[in-house]
């Protein structure tokens, strides 16, 4: 468990590096800024830094408007109030004339803590991806949260990331496998089952894999940071392998990742699938792991959730 970083630390740093090699990166806050991270940006380039105080509909419209003026806003809040309060702004602002904004949605899923069920964002990812033309990128680790923010800087379009407030675990290797909006990348092969994961359950995901193999179980772990567009290649590979899946998610198992995964199976591959994720309730205050055991995101429940999907397998 060594090497633990935040992504939301991953995304601050990389907005330093994008402010050096683009005049035309500037980034927005809703009064956050030492927690979303974007302090960092704000003190190396404080004329492309905007507080806009706690008002995240002026925000999002802010943001529409330096974008149409050539400028690559990042405009960063907590995910519940980015997405929440923000919602109809980027929808209607952002995403229906295509503008070339990314949102830095600090603070996701129950991980939040303390803060309790009023700062968990649990709900960002079925509001993002319901929009059209948006991208929904959920890195798993602080690498791929820095990668993630620097692929978005250059895509052309609107980006929603979703990142974390607790320190995860390092899992990727962008050294090996460079990342790039809407794919997945196979941590891990196996052949009786696919756990596919996104975000801090990617880690966990691991250690069930591991867990597994000790009881005579091989499988597979897929990493899914981009929730849409979905690498569908992908996911198409692993349910003809292994013809059961887990999907495990630190979000609503309605809408979230898991029924993006489903809506590709159910059509093409019809494959058993079993939920990890929070079910259809809100959170409460606690420490991040405390909320983790309580919730059912750990990775013995994703080892009982890939036993009970082999048990569907024909």
């Amino acid at each position: 468990m060594a090497d633990l970083k935040a992504t939301r630390n991953g995304y601050g740093e990389a907005l330093v590096e994008l402010g050096a090699k683009n005049p035309r990166i500037v980034v927005l806050d809703a009064d956050l800024s030492k927690s979303t991270m974007t302090y960092m940006f704000g003190e190396k380039y404080p004329d492309r830094f905007f507080n806009m105080g706690i008002a995240e509909q002026n925000l999002m419209c802010t943001a529409g408007g330096l974008s149409s003026c050539g400028y690559i806003p990042f405009a960063s809040s907590f995910g519940i109030f980015a997405s929440g309060r923000g919602y109809e702004q980027i929808r209607n602002t952002i995403c229906y004339s295509k503008l070339n904004v990314k949102i830095g949605a600090t603070h996701g899923g129950i991980t939040v803590g303390e803060d309790g069920a009023t700062h968990q964002g649990l709900e960002e990812i079925a509001l993002m991806r319901a929009i059209p033309n948006m991208t929904v990128i959920v890195p798993a680790d602080f690498h791929e949260a820095k990668m993630a923010t620097i692929a978005a800087a250059e895509h052309v379009g609107p980006v929603y990331l979703r990142l974390g407030r607790d320190k995860v675990q390092t899992v990727t290797d962008y050294t090996k496998t460079p990342f790039e909006i809407g794919k997945g990348c196979l941590l891990a092969d196996g052949t009786d089952v696919t756990i596919i994961a996104c975000g801090l359950m990617t880690a966990q995901a691991l250690e069930a894999a591991a867990a597994l193999k000790s009881s005579g179980i091989s499988a597979a772990v897929v990493n899914l940071p981009t929730i849409k567009p979905l690498d569908k290649a992908l996911i198409h590979k692993m349910a003809q392998k292994t013809r059961a899946i887990v999907t495990c998610e630190e979000h609503q198992v309605a809408g979230g990742m898991g029924s993006a995964v489903c809506e590709y199976l159910s059509s093409n591959i019809p494959t058993p699938v079993k939920f990890v994720g929070i079910n259809d309730t809100f959170g409460e205050s606690g420490k991040p792991n405390e909320l983790l055991e309580a919730y059912g995101l750990m990775a013995k429940n994703i080892v009982d959730a890939v036993n009970e999907v082999l048990k569907l397998k024909k």
